[in-house]
């Protein structure tokens, strides 16, 4: 391994992220200064190229513009407002009723839209205001809003997950897309925990108990949009079709319920497929620039003198997996999830499956790591978003933020150590 090659990829990332470049650029222009150490500008130029092209050269990831595709659609086809009032009806009489609503109804939306912000977007712009006429603190009905939209990229369809088979080398997409669940449902429950705790300190309302009528109405309203959960994870566990072949199924049910709804016409199909597109760009030049950032990293053999200095730290499974998760945690505050996954998994993955560790199982323990960070400053697009739909500054956030940010941590490390949380639903479909 070349140092000085190495200190020029760190250097030029940092410094680059640090002028506020794009960061797709930023991983694309400090692998190219590196590659350009090594060999001359033409031949580094074309290798960095060629790399960007034949990354995106697969089936795999044509499932991500359809799911992005159906995410936009829901976002704008009154699917939000059916799983709120769906929530409401189960959790919303509990103590600290619409907070409940809030995390409910963000696990519901995130696992179908299969994105974090849009669940925080979407829920968050009808509960906010809704929890605020009710009494609650703004800032904490923000941080619930935040913390819960991340659920959604751990309970299946998730885009996420893909981007990781894919780094991975291959992990079965439908064996991750059943082992989130588990853990994306007891990230759920941590979150309702603490903000149970938090409302009846803070002495706020609970919602009135709805009928068995009201309440069969309800259902009957969601029950359309929690189908494509069915549909789409039903496929995939039995065979029927594939992951990107399901992307598409996707895309035609929401395009076929939001119509029935009539919460879209075709006339707004050209707004919805051009913010696809732009979604879709920064998702796959991400992706892009951070495979061509990996290969540029196994050239400089950086993966090897990491696993090597981690194992040097200590050869116990336990330590290494804290070393690990601290990595992660740091990484999440400052890089996006997508370019995350495909740089760091093949450097970590090879290390704990030398330890004995299920490759799905480091997969979910990566990817709720990486969910801690969307919610953290200075890069966490969540964060971000959910301020911004709630119309507060980021410090009136981070005090309710801090125990709800805590919670997800220790169920990170109940996750890490009890593999059975990820591995038993896999398992019991012999995924």
């Amino acid at each position: 391994m070349n140092y000085t090659e190495v200190l020029i990829l760190t250097l030029s990332f940092l410094v680059l992220l640090s002028i506020r470049v794009p960061v797709a650029y930023a991983i694309g222009l400090s692998g190219l200064f590196t590659l350009m150490v090594a060999m001359p500008f033409m031949p580094s130029v074309t290798t960095l190229a060629q790399r960007m092209a034949t990354s995106l050269d697969s089936f795999t990831l044509s499932a991500i513009p359809f799911f992005i595709l159906a995410g936009q659609i829901m976002n704008k086809g009154g699917i939000a407002v059916r799983l709120i009032n769906f929530a409401k009806a189960i959790v919303g009489p509990l103590p600290g009723g619409l907070a409940f609503v809030n995390i409910f109804a963000c696990m519901l939306f995130g696992a179908i839209s299969g994105s974090a912000v849009a669940a925080a977007s979407a829920i968050g712009g009808f509960m906010n205001p809704m929890m605020e006429k009710e009494g609650y603190d703004k800032p904490f009905s923000a941080a619930v809003n935040i913390t819960s939209s991340t659920t959604g990229l751990l309970i299946p369809p998730s885009n996420v997950l893909i981007i990781y088979s894919l780094a991975s080398g291959g992990v079965s997409i439908a064996a991750l897309f059943v082992a989130g669940y588990l853990p994306g449902l007891l990230i759920g429950f941590a979150l309702m925990m603490v903000a149970g705790v938090y409302s009846v300190i803070k002495k706020y309302p609970t919602e009135k108990l709805v009928s068995f009528k009201e309440f069969f109405k309800r259902f009957l309203d969601a029950l359309p949009s929690l189908l494509l959960l069915v549909v789409v994870i039903g496929g995939i566990v039995a065979g029927i079709f594939t992951a990107t072949e399901a992307s598409a199924i996707a895309v035609i049910y929401t395009f076929v319920l939001a119509m029935a709804y009539k919460e879209i016409s075709f006339k707004s199909i050209a707004s919805i497929l051009l913010e696809t597109i732009k979604t879709s760009s920064i998702v796959l030049l991400l992706i892009a620039t951070s495979i061509a950032m990996s290969w540029v990293m196994s050239y400089e053999n950086i993966p090897q003198e990491i696993s090597n200095a981690l194992l040097s730290v200590s050869e116990n499974p336990i330590i290494i997996l804290i070393l690990i998760n601290l990595i992660l945690l740091f990484v999440g505050v400052f890089m996006d999830m997508t370019p995350a996954i495909l740089i760091f998994t093949p450097i970590f993955l090879p290390i704990v499956t030398d330890l004995g560790m299920n490759p799905i199982h480091f997969g979910i323990v990566m990817i709720l790591n990486l969910c801690i960070g969307l919610c953290t400053p200075p890069v966490g697009s969540v964060l971000f978003v959910g301020c911004s739909v709630a119309e507060l500054s980021i410090q009136k956030v981070i005090r309710p933020l801090m125990p709800l940010f805590l919670i997800m941590i220790l169920v990170l490390v109940l996750i890490t150590y009890i593999p059975q949380l990820s591995l038993w639903l896999p398992k019991i479909f012999d995924l």
